[in-house]
Order: structure tokens, then C-alpha cells, then sequence
């Protein structure tokens, strides 16, 4: 009796021990200080050979994809950045390119599969030649936002043929989607490239709305879980669905969107957020599925807690719908549960979670600095 009334009054109050003060991690300017410690460590794989082939070398053998997401995350992130501290511009910006030229080399050289996971191989793709906008847009947005924080001429044509080969490919589907594997469109993907066709708008004075707006209404109409009402993470170019949604894909699919169509974004994270997102105890996580649909484990969504449905990969997608959706408390509580669950190690200034890797610990960044590209886009002004 008396362990359970001391875990009823002690449980509540568990998350307080673990709970950090917002600005540690959210500002609406300027760079929380959870920012500058996790970017340092991915500066420093970036600028130590050694310790980038060790890290990479150990995620490509999970996940091929992790390597690829890692550097686009991180170069994501560094733009936002940049933009929040116009002083760390000389620091950021070499980075930035090395990543870029980096990535831009091993898709020459190796091929775009380079970054796919095995079963990228296996068929061939629909449309011809084989490309995936997997790739194709993450570059793209990573070209943009470089762009947006500094011009550089030579990114400007990069750019421009990426945006011209994704919406060629998107407008041979149904509903307005490129694959990113064989026969197989993701979310996650095309709404990443609508974001970097929207900035090379921006930049270099492209009108692509009438092919953003027909994205949205077909994917309205026929990319909505009919439950939910949230978009199905995968489907096949002609709009079939093939799994429904997912807490990997939707919370950064809405970030995404609120340079396309704000009201859907806002929709659609607020069904996320009604669907997916739980507060236990002070404790914040995401499930991965809805109650309505359950889909496989896969090396995306990791193993789900049972009975909660707790996906810890889904959670750090939530970080990032939550910071570009203003949602404090849901973000105050995600971040209770890193600091309970992922162990934290700082040395020397730099900071990585234990229980994370690479791509994840850039994902957690990117939530941190997320927001000045949107803003400088959506404003029609350059920084």
C-alpha cells in the first residue's frame, strides 16, 4: 500500500526532474543553447574525416537512407541557423557547401540508389529514366535553402533542373507524385519537394502554384485516410493506397506544407496531433499509427512500445511538427521525455543523445532552428 500511494504522488511528478525551461530549446529568435550544442557535434563529424567515416559506416549498415537524411537535416538546419545569427554565416556556410559537394559527388559517382535501402533494387521503377524524388527533392531543398541564407551562382542552374525533372516526373501521375522506390510514392517526399519547388519560386521568380494548388486537391481528394483524415504515408503513382498514415511521415509533411497551403498544413497537424500525439504523466510521445489502422515495423518506425504505440522515431518527427506549429506544451513535454529516455551526453560543448544516432540527433537540431526559411519564403523578402 504504501508503494503504490508513493508512486501515486511521485509519478506525476516525475517529468519536473526532467522538464527544461522553453528557451533551452525553442525561440522565436535568436538560437536556443540545446541548438548550438547538438549543431557543434555534427560540425565537428563534418570537419573530422575520421569521425564521419565511423559514424556514417555505422548508420549505412542499418539504413542506407539515415546517411542520406542526415546530411540533409543537418544542412536544413545550419540554414535556419544562419539566418538566426547572420555572425555564424562564416562558420555555417563552408559546412554547408561541403555537405552538399559531398552528397552531389557520391550521387555522380554511385549512382542515386547510393542512398536507397536494398529493395531499390530489386524493381524497376515506373516511370523512366529511374530516378527517386526521395533524393531528388532533399537535394533540392538543401540547394534552396543554401540559397536563401547566401546566393551562390553555380547552386542557382543545380536547382533549377532538379525542380524541372520532379515536376515533370510528378505531373506523369494521377495524383501529381513521383516515386521515391519502385511503384511506391511517399508523402513524406513529395511534400518535401512541393517545399523546395516553392523556394526555387522564390529565388529565381518560377510560378509553380497552379501545379502546388493541384497537388493539394487531388491529395485532398484522394490521398486522405478516410478515418483519420490524415494523408497516407506511402501510395503507387496512380493513387492506389499502400499503407496509411504514419508518424514518420506526417508531422514533417505538414511542416512542409505550410509553404504550399497553410490551412491544410494547420489541418493536418491538428490531426496529427488529435491521432498521434500523447501526453503521459508530463511525458510527451507519438504513435507511429492511429488507433484505426495498424501498419508493419519497419527500420523507419522501430519497434512500437505496446499498448502505447510509442514510436521513438515518430516522436522526433513530432519535434518537428510541434516546434513549426507553436505547440509548446506538446513540445516541452517531447523534450521531457529526451531528456528522461535518450541520455544526453554533452563533451566539450557538443551534445548527442545516447540513444539516438546521427540523423536523428540532425532531425532533433533542425526542430530546434526550424522556422527563419519558412519565414524569409512566405514573406517574399530576402534576409
Amino acid at each position: 500500500m504504501a508503494l503504490a500511494v508513493g508512486a501515486a504522488v511521485w509519478l506525476p511528478l516525475l517529468h519536473l526532474f526532467f522538464t527544461l525551461d522553453l528557451p533551452e530549446f525553442h525561440r522565436a529568435h535568436g538560437l536556443p543553447p540545446r541548438a548550438r550544442q547538438l549543431a557543434a557535434r555534427h560540425i565537428r563529424l563534418w570537419t573530422d574525416e575520421a569521425l564521419r567515416a565511423e559514424e556514417t559506416a555505422r548508420m549505412r549498415l542499418r539504413n542506407a537512407e539515415w546517411d542520406f537524411m542526415g546530411r540533409s537535416f543537418l544542412v536544413w538546419s545550419l540554414a535556419n541557423m544562419a539566418l538566426r545569427d547572420p555572425d555564424l554565416r562564416p562558420q555555417v556556410l563552408p559546412v554547408m557547401d561541403r555537405v552538399i559537394e559531398e552528397t552531389l559527388r557520391v550521387e555522380q559517382e554511385s549512382g542515386f540508389q547510393h542512398f536507397l535501402m536494398p529493395y531499390g533494387r530489386v524493381a524497376p521503377f515506373v516511370v523512366a529514366p529511374a530516378r527517386s524524388l526521395f533524393v531528388d527533392g532533399e537535394i533540392a531543398l538543401m540547394l534552396g535553402m543554401r540559397r536563401i541564407v547566401q546566393e551562390k551562382p553555380e547552386y542557382a542552374p543545380l536547382l533549377a533542373a532538379r525542380v524541372d525533372l520532379m515536376v515533370e516526373r510528378m505531373k506523369r501521375s494521377p495524383v501529381l507524385s513521383a516515386e521515391s522506390y519502385p511503384d511506391e510514392c511517399w508523402t513524406f517526399c513529395n511534400t518535401v519537394a512541393l517545399a523546395a519547388i516553392r523556394i526555387a519560386d522564390f529565388l529565381d521568380g518560377t510560378d509553380h502554384s497552379d501545379f502546388l494548388a493541384a497537388w493539394v486537391s487531388a491529395a485532398r481528394e484522394q490521398l486522405v485516410d478516410p478515418t483519420t483524415g490524415l494523408l497516407v504515408a506511402t501510395y503507387t503513382p496512380g493513387g492506389h493506397r499502400l499503407e496509411g498514415p504514419e508518424g514518420t511521415s506526417i508531422w514533417m509533411a505538414a511542416h512542409c506544407l505550410q509553404l504550399v497551403d497553410q490551412e491544410f498544413a494547420e489541418d493536418q497537424y491538428r490531426r496529427a496531433r488529435r491521432e498521434l500525439g500523447r501526453i503521459a504523466l508530463g511525458f510527451g510521445y507519438a504513435r507511429e499509427w492511429p488507433r484505426s489502422w495498424v501498419g508493419p515495423m519497419d527500420v523507419d518506425s522501430g519497434p512500437a512500445v505496446p499498448l502505447l504505440g510509442l514510436s521513438a522515431a515518430a516522436s522526433s518527427m513530432a519535434l518537428i511538427g510541434a516546434g513549426a506549429f507553436g505547440d509548446t506544451d506538446y513540445l516541452s513535454a517531447l523534450h521531457a521525455s529526451l531528456q528522461f529516455a535518450a541520455f544526453p551526453s554533452t563533451e566539450d560543448g557538443a551534445l548527442k543523445y545516447c540513444a539516438s544516432n546521427q540523423v536523428g540527433d540532425a532531425a532533433l537540431l533542425y526542430s530546434t532552428v526550424l522556422g527563419p526559411v519558412w519565414d524569409v519564403v512566405r514573406g517574399g523578402g530576402r534576409p
